[in-house]
C-alpha cells in the first residue's frame, strides 16, 4: 500500500518544494496537496492548481470563502480583533485550513500531515495545533531540514518547479479576503523602506483619487450586511469594500511584531475592508453598549485575540469569550458613516435604534435633568483624595 503524506498547499515555493523532498528525503510514495481557497486572488488559485497537478500525486481545491468570513471573519469583527495594533488575518485563517486539510487527509487514508512552514514564525504553530489532533505523523521539512530561502530557489530549479519568487526579490505573500501580508528579502531590515511595488491590493496616497468617498456601512448584531443601503453577503461585503477602500489609500500597516516564539519581525501588511469595518464596529459599540460592558469587553477582546493570533481556536475559553461577546453584540445594530480620502479613514457619524444616547436629555439648551440634582455628586466625588490633601498639608 502506497505511504501517502498530505500537504497544506499554497503554491509558493515553500509549500512547492515541500513535495519533491517529502518523496526524497523523507520516503512518501505518494504526496496530497490540499489548497483551501480563503479568499486568494483566483488567478493564485489557478495557478496553484496548476502547478500541483503537475507535481503532486493528487490535488484538492477546497472553497472555503464563505465560511471563513462567517464562521471566522465575523467573530474577529465582534472581538474588535487586535494584536499589538495590527489586523490579524493569517492567524485566522490557519485553523481553518488546518481542518479542511485533516479531513481531506482521511478520506484519502494518509498516514502524516506536512506543511511548509519555518521553525522562527506563527504557522508551525496554527497548522499543528489542529494536526496533533490527530493520530498521524506531523512533518515540517522547512524546519527540520533548516532550510533557507535562496536553498529552495535552487533545490526548485535543479527539480523544474515554477516558481515566482527571486533571489532579487524573494518576497513571501500570504492572502485571504481579509488580509494581505508580504514579508522576506531586504523587508526584514527594519530601515529598509518598502518599496511600492510590493503592494496590490491599496493605492499610495498620493496616488488616490482627489475627492473623498463616503460609505454607509450597516450592522445588525455585530455583523457588517450592508454598504451605501445594498445588502450582501459576508464575503461580497468584504471583497467590495476592499476594492473601495484600497482604491483610496487605506488599509496598509508596517510594524514591529511579537511572534509567538519571542522573535520580533517587520511586518507589512494590507487589509483596507477590515480597517475599515473594525473601526466602524468599534465606533457603534460605543453608542449602543454600557460603559461598565465597554470596560470589561475590553479585557474579554484582548484575550479573544491572544488566542486567535496562537491559532488556538479550539482552547475551551475561545468558545467561552465568544458566548460573552455574541452576547454583548445582539444590540449592536446600526449604520456607521465614514470617509476615505488618500490613505485616510474618518468617522463622521452614527445611528442607532438601540442608542444608550438621549440628544434631549445632554444637549445644553434642555431642561429636562435638573442640573442642580448634580451638587450633591459633586460634593462627594473627589472625596478621599481632598481628605489626602488634607492629611498632607498638616
Amino acid at each position: 500500500m502506497a505511504k501517502k503524506v498530505a500537504l497544506a498547499y499554497s503554491g509558493g515555493l515553500d509549500t512547492s518544494v515541500c513535495i519533491p523532498i517529502l518523496k526524497e528525503k523523507y520516503g512518501y510514495d505518494e504526496v496530497i496537496t490540499i489548497s483551501v481557497d480563503v479568499g486568494q486572488p483566483e488567478e493564485e488559485i489557478k495557478k496553484a492548481d496548476a502547478k500541483a497537478q503537475k507535481i503532486s500525486n493528487k490535488h484538492y481545491t477546497i472553497d472555503a470563502k464563505e465560511e471563513f468570513v462567517k464562521d471566522y471573519i465575523f467573530p474577529l469583527i465582534k472581538a474588535n480583533g487586535d494584536y499589538e495594533g495590527y489586523v490579524m488575518g493569517t492567524s485566522v485563517a490557519r485553523p481553518l485550513i488546518a481542518k479542511k486539510v485533516v479531513e481531506a487527509a482521511i478520506k484519502e487514508g494518509a498516514v502524516a500531515l506536512a506543511h511548509g512552514c519555518t521553525g522562527k514564525g506563527n504557522d508551525q504553530l496554527r497548522f499543528e495545533a489542529v494536526f496533533r489532533q490527530t493520530d498521524m505523523d506531523v512533518i515540517a521539512p522547512m524546519r527540520e531540514m533548516n532550510l533557507t530561502r535562496e536553498w529552495e530557489i535552487d533545490y526548485a530549479k535543479e527539480h523544474g518547479i515554477p516558481v515566482e519568487v527571486t533571489k532579487a526579490k524573494p518576497w513571501s505573500v500570504d492572502e485571504n479576503i481579509w488580509s494581505r501580508s508580504i514579508e522576506g528579502g531586504k523587508l526584514e531590515d527594519p530601515s529598509f523602506v518598502p518599496p511600492e511595488e510590493i503592494f496590490e491590493w491599496t493605492k499610495s496616497a498620493e496616488d488616490a483619487p482627489n475627492e473623498p468617498r463616503i460609505v454607509d456601512i450597516a450592522f445588525e448584531a455585530g455583523v457588517p450586511v450592508a454598504l451605501d443601503g445594498e445588502k450582501l453577503g459576508g464575503y461580497a461585503l468584504v471583497r467590495k469594500l476592499n476594492e473601495i477602500a484600497g482604491e483610496n489609500g487605506v488599509g496598509r500597516t508596517d510594524m514591529i511584531e511579537d511572534r509567538v516564539l519571542g522573535l520580533k519581525a517587520r511586518e507589512n501588511y494590507e487589509h483596507p475592508a477590515a480597517t475599515v469595518l473594525l473601526a466602524a464596529h468599534a465606533d457603534l459599540e460605543k453608542l449602543v453598549l454600557t460603559r461598565g460592558e465597554l470596560k470589561f469587553k475590553k479585557i474579554v477582546d484582548e484575550q479573544w485575540s491572544e488566542l486567535a493570533y496562537y491559532g488556538l481556536v479550539d482552547e475551551p475559553l475561545y468558545a467561552d469569550l465568544n458566548a460573552f461577546i455574541d452576547r454583548s453584540q445582539e444590540r449592536v445594530t446600526g449604520t456607521v458613516k465614514v470617509k476615505l480620502y488618500k490613505g485616510a479613514f474618518t468617522i463622521l457619524a452614527r445611528s442607532s435604534p438601540n442608542a444608550l444616547y438621549s440628544e434631549d436629555l445632554v444637549s445644553f439648551d434642555s431642561q429636562t435633568i435638573d442640573q442642580k440634582d448634580a451638587e450633591g455628586f459633586a460634593k462627594y466625588h473627589g472625596f478621599q483624595a481632598r481628605m489626602y490633601q488634607k492629611v498632607m498639608k498638616k
